[in-house]
């Protein structure tokens, strides 16, 4: 009889409990920005109780948070408009871009689309600099005097075209 008391007890004392919940404080910064924090919010942040629910081990898993509808207007732009997030931009409108000016470089080409510093890195400084009605023309000669070679910028200092 006293081991049915002692399996009894045990039994209570290992069997899984409610867990309560703790609170958890729902900070909104100025700019939509949200956090969520056990120590509450600065003073810049609105702060809110946040409803959560701490599910016993082994139960079905559920959502510590349910996040509250957003209105629809908040959530679809005005205007359609595309976003490229990490594309540099050269100032020539990317013509020639990653492997194709590296090429360019090494073999000493010069191509429509190129920058002032890719030019000076191809085929080097030119030994002459002429500037006429806001456009500038690099002008390189051969080293026996054969062949003559020009480019020419733009006002954005790119390359629109050589001779």
């Amino acid at each position: 009889m006293q081991w049915i008391r002692c399996t009894a007890v045990y039994a209570i004392l290992l069997s899984p409990t409610t867990l309560p919940a703790s609170s958890v404080f729902r900070c909104e910064h100025g700019d939509g920005h949200i956090t969520f924090s056990q120590y509450g919010c600065s003073e810049s942040q609105q702060q809110r109780i946040q409803d959560t629910h701490n599910p016993n081990p082994g139960s079905v898993v559920t959502p510590l948070t349910r996040p509250e509808p957003t209105p629809k207007s908040a959530t679809e732009p005005s205007e359609k408009t595309l976003t490229v997030i990490g594309e540099q931009q050269d100032g020539c409108g990317n013509a020639i871009i990653g492997s194709a000016r590296r090429e360019a470089i090494i073999r000493k080409q010069i191509r429509t689309g190129m920058t002032r510093k890719d030019v000076e890195s191809a085929p080097g400084k030119p030994q002459r600099i002429s500037q006429r009605n806001g456009q500038t023309t690099y002008h390189y000669t051969s080293k026996d005097n054969s062949e003559r070679r020009t480019v020419s910028f733009d006002q954005n200092d790119c390359v629109m075209g050589k001779r």
